[in-house]
């Protein structure tokens, strides 16, 4: 009988826990919900690896901290379904991954930059911003412009770009052009902009910050520029300052050279199979070509040469396509020319410091395609390690002293490039391309050497941008 008597009162208080259990969730369904803060977690941040946020990007994980969630049924954020660990969640926190599906700048403007809660009854709508991945440049297309010139800036996650800061400080706010893909922004440079301050770009938009590396308006670091700057070499084998003309776009930009001159071009052009002759600088006893001696304080001597290039500027009026090729040495060693040359390839015995830029050339598959600036000018950058010896996959350790270092032991540092109209051929593409007569005019001007060191921008005050 007291057995019995235990059953029966143990059945009647299991009872009593379901039913109030049932009671419990069927009063939280109609509970009001509660958002007080939403947190960012982050378990690679040493510092704050919960921390409260006022924006979170997709993939990130959050954490939702209010009260009322127990009996959520679903997760929306800019009014896509997110998924949630209900086994995880408490009444008072939600732990929540941003999904790379949730739309961002396509998000309809009703539930943009919003999170909503819905549970049975009652439903919770909480303002917070939503960005995609951070934004990153990969290029600047006018790193020397002129005033009133357009810029444009690639890289990925630029959208609805709102704000451009110059290195002087100039803010551009109108007139900014944004892809809807976010793979690039154009702008116009404003009269007012002091264009003798280099430095970065800065740009605001739908996704956060993103800064350029330190090249715009750099020409401390000048190979020469024609007109002020950098002395020009005259030997037998070169052009010469007379072979000069000016900006046929009368940008401001003063003498340029031409890559085929005026004084081949009105004899028929550069034949098939030719070298033009040398646009080179001064050379040993010109202190221009000591690199180190007057660089190192812009950049530093161990700077990776993956974070160090040549740029020039270029203007390439009508298509370019199918013949010749932009050769280019950082001293005078060259015995060989053209594409796949030995002085553009690594050696552990010879100073092989030349590149060859051939832009209708897509050296990934082998293809062709015309190239040409229209009526403007265009920078150009060539990273040190397609330069030779600098071969990341030959010598991943080089550095800018390295480059500086090679130069003054050469026998002739004179800087040089000329144009090769000689065959393209690609043995490992299985392609080949036979130059012709070549009667194009093309201009280049202001060659000079920048850092390009990426800029990664932190999320949070409590981090500096970092190089």
């Amino acid at each position: 009988m007291k057995t019995m008597k235990y059953i029966s009162t143990l059945c009647l208080a299991l009872a009593v826990v379901v039913f109030t259990g049932c009671k419990s969730d069927d009063d939280s369904g109609s509970t009001p919900m509660k958002i007080d803060k939403v947190f960012l977690e982050n378990i690679d941040d040493e510092v704050n690896k919960d921390r409260e946020a006022g924006f979170a990007r997709l993939g990130q994980l959050i954490r939702i901290q209010g009260s009322g969630f127990t009996g959520l049924k679903k997760v929306l954020i800019n009014g896509y379904e997110t998924y949630f660990n209900n086994a995880l969640m408490t009444d008072n926190n939600i732990w929540v991954t941003l999904n790379s599906e949730t739309p961002v700048e396509k998000a309809d403007e009703s539930v943009r930059n919003t999170i909503t809660l819905i549970k049975d009854g009652t439903q919770l709508v909480y303002p917070f911003t939503v960005r995609a991945s951070a934004p990153s440049i990969s290029g600047v297309d006018n790193t020397l412009p002129m005033a009133g010139e357009t810029v444009t800036v690639t890289g990925s996650n630029l959208q609805e770009t709102t704000k451009v800061t110059l290195p002087d400080g100039t803010e551009v706010t109108s007139g900014i052009v944004s892809d809807e893909e976010g793979k690039f922004y154009t702008f116009t440079v404003p009269a007012s902009a002091d264009l003798s301050v280099p430095g970065s770009l800065t740009s605001e938009g739908a996704n956060g910050t993103a800064v350029t590396p330190p090249y715009f308006n750099e020409f401390r670091c000048f190979v020469t520029n024609f007109d002020d700057k950098g002395e020009l070499g005259s030997w037998s084998a070169t052009y010469s300052a007379e072979d000069l003309v000016d900006d046929p776009l009368n940008t401001g930009r003063g003498k340029v050279a031409m890559l085929v001159p005026n004084v081949k071009l009105n004899a028929g052009g550069l034949d098939a199979g030719s070298n033009s002759l040398l646009w080179a600088t001064a050379g040993n006893d010109n202190a221009n070509d000591d690199w180190g001696a007057r660089m190192y304080s812009v950049i530093p001597a161990t700077t990776s040469a993956a974070n160090v290039a040549l740029q020039f500027d270029i203007y390439v009026p009508e298509p370019w396509d199918l013949s010749g090729q932009l050769e280019i040495s950082l001293q005078n060693n060259l015995s060989n020319y053209g594409y796949g040359s030995n002085g553009t390839k690594y050696s552990s015995q010879y100073y092989n410091t030349a590149t060859v830029w051939v832009p209708w050339f897509n050296k990934e598959d082998g293809t062709h395609a015309p190239f040409t600036t229209g009526q403007r000018w265009q920078t150009i950058t060539i990273p040190m390690t397609a330069f030779g010896n600098y071969d990341p996959t030959e010598a991943p350790d080089v550095t800018f002293q390295k480059i500086c270092e090679d130069r003054n032991a050469g026998s002739y540092r004179n800087f040089l490039f000329l144009f090769v109209n000689a065959d393209l051929e690609d043995e490992a593409l299985g392609v080949k391309y036979p130059a012709s007569l070549f009667t194009q005019k093309i201009y280049i001007d202001n060659l000079r050497v920048v850092d390009i060191t990426p800029v990664t921008v932190s999320d949070f005050n409590d981090a500096e941008p970092e190089q």
